[in-house]
């Protein structure tokens, strides 16, 4: 039987991710620290740290793979113009906004791809803490189990 603050725990693992907004990496120190401490007291509490741990390893990767692809894309669209055997200096630097490259439609679509993962994760997040208020277990969905 679940009580309440076996319930707390587990919603408080997932909203801790939240606090990557003001620590860096504090959406894996935070899950982590709650995670390690009451693992042991409860398998309700240990399922959701491992989902919440779990799905932010995933969203890192997920990230450093799309970052990955659309960054030489903005690159190779910023340097495109410019002449790096005959460089004089910055005076002769100009960006050309003329016709957008087919790289640069291919870097934004990227970007929103990004965007839209970065709403879905937000939202997964509040689906889990909510479901682990209400004692329910909860598996994010695209998530790799790192920890099993």
């Amino acid at each position: 039987m679940l009580d309440n603050h076996q319930k707390n725990i587990a919603t408080f693992i997932h909203l801790s991710t939240f606090s990557r907004f003001i620590i860096p990496f504090g959406n894996f120190i935070g899950p982590i620290i709650l995670w390690v401490t009451n693992k042991d007291k409860s398998d309700f509490v240990d399922a959701h740290g491992k989902q919440a741990i779990n799905f932010q390893i995933s969203i890192l990767l997920y990230a450093f793979i799309l970052g990955t692809l659309t960054i030489p894309f903005f690159i190779f669209k910023i340097f495109n113009g410019i002449d790096f055997i005959d460089f004089h200096g910055f005076h002769d630097f100009h960006i050309n906004m003329g016709k957008p490259s087919p790289l640069l439609y291919i870097g934004g679509g990227l970007g929103v791809l990004a965007i839209l993962g970065f709403i879905l994760e937000l939202v997964f997040i509040i689906n889990a803490s909510l479901k682990a208020r209400d004692g329910e277990l909860y598996k994010y969905p695209l998530t790799i189990n790192f920890l099993k």
